[in-house]
């Protein structure tokens, strides 16, 4: 009886320990820049054309880094990708949800080989869609990656507002890969991904350190989704810049480039913390993560016939409905 209650007790010590281990906080929490904010009344609004070239910046708030169980290191560059040009839509626009075989042909393309498991273990894959406010800016001005080492540069940029529409379950099966980023590339890429405003406000004059400081949202259906202050990036704009010129150094940061600077916490992809840590310490691969996401609750998730709209003060509006 003695012994047993011994091996009770070690074992109640041993999953309280696990439990501690997994649940444990951030080692480091991210904090926002220092922004200069910018008034509305002194800049004037530009067209907003069709972009030469799109980057993305990941994990650029502290609400979407817990809610997505991710780490953060100050000393490291955030997850930056690209995005197809050619994704850009307008308001009013009809978005199509990606069909398991357009999924699985993506899959394919940036990783040959992948289709055949996909085709035979995912017959009916979902792409888990997913919205993103975010603000984004535009390039006014070629730039010079060396002007980016003055701390007193300050770029022409366009600010306005977009959604980054994400097929999450490309993604995950970007996890563990060493590309990883550039899946999310692929899973924010497709036709109309990219639905953004008509316009871009100027500033009169730049600051290094300035932005819009506005409250962004999304909505679905009529429903608040996010809602969170740009004032709460942990990056300025020419940090951005800087990150993008360091994982894509061949590309110019032409005049017409176009950043997504981020979302805020409040995406439909949300994770546990203990639980992904838990899936990480037992091996689990990405395809099991794929379909334990799958089977779970996909609520929350766009579907065929919602309205999502993303908005802010100043940067305009844009709604499109997701269809066949």
């Amino acid at each position: 009886m003695k012994a047993a209650l011994i091996i009770v007790s070690v074992l109640l010590v041993a999953a309280g320990a696990l439990l501690l281990y997994l649940a444990r906080p951030l080692r480091l929490k991210p904090t926002p820049a220092d922004f200069e904010c910018y008034d509305f009344g002194q800049g004037a609004y530009v067209p907003l054309d069709v972009p030469v070239q799109a980057f993305g910046i990941g994990l650029s708030y502290a609400g979407h880094i817990e809610e997505t169980a991710s780490e953060f290191d100050p000393n490291a560059a955030p997850p930056v990708f690209e995005k197809r040009p050619s994704a850009t839509v307008r308001t009013g626009a009809e978005v199509h949800l990606p069909s398991a075989e357009e999924l699985i042909a993506a899959a394919d393309a940036i990783e040959p080989g992948l289709g055949a498991p996909l085709r035979s273990d995912f017959t009916d894959l979902s792409p888990l869609l997913d919205y993103e406010v975010e603000m984004g800016f535009v390039l006014l001005q070629d730039i010079d990656p060396s002007q980016l080492d003055d701390p007193s540069f300050a770029p022409r940029l366009g600010y306005f507002i977009a959604n980054d529409l994400s097929a999450r379950s490309i993604a995950i099966l970007g996890e563990g890969r060493p590309n990883r980023f550039e899946y999310w590339g692929v899973s924010k890429s497709f036709a109309g991904f990219m639905p953004v405003a008509d316009s871009a406000w100027v500033p009169e004059v730049a600051s290094p350190s300035g932005i819009p400081c506005v409250e962004i949202e999304t909505l679905v259906n009529g429903e608040v989704r996010q809602r969170q202050s740009t004032s709460n990036m942990i990056y300025t704009p020419a940090d951005m810049l800087r990150f993008i010129h360091a994982a894509f150094p061949d590309a110019p940061l032409a005049s017409r480039t176009i950043v997504l600077t981020g979302t805020p916490g409040g995406v439909a992809m949300q994770t546990p913390r203990w639980l992904v840590r838990l899936g990480d310490l037992l091996g689990m691969s990405r395809f099991k993560k794929l379909s334990a996401k799958l089977a779970g609750d996909r609520s929350r998730f766009l579907e065929i016939g919602d309205t999502v709209t993303v908005r802010g003060q100043g940067l305009g509006k844009v709604t499109v409905t997701i269809g066949q």
